[in-house]
């Protein structure tokens, strides 16, 4: 039994409060592109994640300057999981209580998902009648946990109202449109599968809160790099420093210092995010990198030659900061890159509706009696981007922690990765004036 106090259904839903005994129904976060952690919705404005001491503590002491391109912090809750009265169990958040929680100082090798158990697992549930089955509620990775409740239910309430696709077969789920990343349903099926399997006796869990940095956006396009040339922490073991080079070597994290790990982005013709996921970004060659920027960039009907400058202009400043962080090191880090998809050039066209073909404007009509149309006259705003980095979980710098090993400098495989992508995107910029 969970040592919360059990509550009935209804009680907690997606405008849920703190309050007393009252918790906060978690749900999954439905634009997670990347990452192994499941993120999970708290609120509009809030996402949390399973809390890894180092990142706690990374984020609490983060120079004032590096705050503008990193999410805000926003403490802790303690998590358990409670069934409801159909016999699913849900992810409950509570005010965080010192002492109650389970400690997860070595959570970062146990976060990794077995990649053979978690593609076998997840082959299961991606013929039509697994996927219909697990409508209601997420499948448990272990058949012998299914004899002692149901599965994680997948709670519908909040959704995207634009479907998501993904384009790669290796997915590990359905093909067809959903209303979740596809990516951030895996992740949120191997953490489930993995607390329960670490918490038989319901033990509470600390998670870390977060500013949800796509809340401004109507319609989030998100891309997630992995940056830099090298990914493993100081305190990585041999296996897993081995591990990681290897992917680097094999990568566009060697060559460029960065490499795509996952991105969704609205299509302007379909109606629908076109996703890919971070096995896509491993195989890609430089050429193969530049495509799939260009693909980002596109909204199905045209490149968004709009976004070129306040992209470049936040890469260039975050590259600046950065500069500035002497024994500063971001392994394993990303960086999200994000604009909405709801905007495009003015005079051009009508955002579509989902069910419906776009509209080419009449450039005869003026733009405010267009059907749609919600630009106003003259408008001449630059499109809206954010540029983030996230996941801290390897950061380390001088006299953080006692850390044994100390940088000189700035993170120049991080600075690189930045520099590539600058250099590519002017590269675009110049080819498609």
């Amino acid at each position: 039994m969970c040592v919360c106090q059990t509550m009935e259904v209804g009680k907690y839903g997606k405008n849920a409060t703190r309050s007393g005994d009252r918790g906060v129904l978690l749900e999954p976060f439905i634009h997670q592109v990347g990452g192994h952690s499941s993120m999970m919705r708290y609120d509009d404005h809030t996402v949390c994640k399973p809390l890894i001491t180092r990142e706690q503590r990374f984020y609490e002491s983060l120079p004032p300057e590096m705050k503008e391109f990193t999410p805000e912090y926003k403490g802790v809750v303690s998590v358990c999981f409670e069934g409801d009265s159909d016999g699913y169990i849900n992810l409950v958040a509570y005010p965080y209580v010192e002492n109650e929680a389970l400690e997860q100082d070595d959570m970062p090798e146990r976060d990794q998902p077995r990649r053979k158990h978690s593609r076998r697992s997840l082959h299961r549930s991606s013929s039509g009648t697994e996927h219909k089955e697990e409508k209601p509620g997420l499948a448990s990775d272990s058949t012998e946990s299914m004899q002692e409740t149901k599965s994680p239910r997948m709670d519908l309430h909040i959704h995207s109202d634009v479907p998501f696709q993904m384009l790669d077969g290796n997915s590990g789920l359905s093909s067809e449109k959903i209303s979740y990343n596809p990516w951030s349903l895996r992740c949120h099926k191997q953490q489930l599968s993995r607390m329960r399997s670490e918490s038989k006796d319901r033990k509470l869990y600390k998670f870390l809160l977060l500013e949800n940095v796509v809340h401004h956006f109507k319609l989030p396009c998100v891309l997630d790099l992995k940056m830099g040339t090298r990914q493993h922490g100081d305190d990585a073991s041999e296996e897993k420093a081995a591990r990681q080079m290897k992917k680097c070597e094999q990568s566009t994290s060697a060559t460029l210092g960065v490499r795509v790990c996952g991105m969704q982005v609205y299509q302007l013709d379909t109606g629908h995010y076109l996703c890919r996921n971070k096995y896509y970004g491993r195989g890609l060659s430089i050429e193969g990198f530049r495509n799939a920027l260009y693909q980002y960039l596109h909204n199905g009907i045209e490149l968004r030659k709009d976004l070129f400058e306040p992209v470049l202009a936040k890469l260039r400043s975050l590259k600046a900061v950065l500069e500035r962080q002497a024994s500063y090191r971001f392994y394993s880090s990303s960086l999200l890159i994000i604009y909405d998809g709801k905007d495009s050039r003015a005079g051009m066209f009508v955002e579509r509706r989902p069910e419906t073909r776009p509209k080419r404007v009449d450039s005869s009509v003026p733009e405010g009696l267009q059907d749609g149309s919600s630009t106003e006259p003259g408008s001449s705003a630059q499109p809206k981007v954010d540029v983030r980095m996230i996941d801290f979980a390897h950061s380390t710098f001088k006299g953080f922690r006692d850390d044994p090993t100390v940088h000189d400098g700035p993170d120049m495989g991080y600075v690189f990765g930045l520099e590539s992508l600058i250099n590519i995107m002017e590269q675009m910029r110049e080819e498609n004036q």
